[in-house]
């Protein structure tokens, strides 16, 4: 999911360096909202991880 934020992230500046504003934008935003729904599924992976704890061996 990062991947995607990145690539709408570079779409957005490529678009900007053209002169579509709004190409840019709507660009920016989806990637934004893409990193930030990363971010959380990141903490809540990392949250359940340190939760679960190490498997008896």
């Amino acid at each position: 999911m990062l991947g995607w934020a990145l690539t709408f992230f570079i779409i957005a500046i490529v678009a900007a360096i053209f002169g579509f504003g709004g190409i840019a934008a709507g660009a920016a935003g989806i990637a934004k909202i893409l990193f930030f729904i990363f971010l959380i599924l990141f903490l809540v992976s990392a949250v359940a991880h340190a939760l679960r704890g190490r498997p008896p061996v």
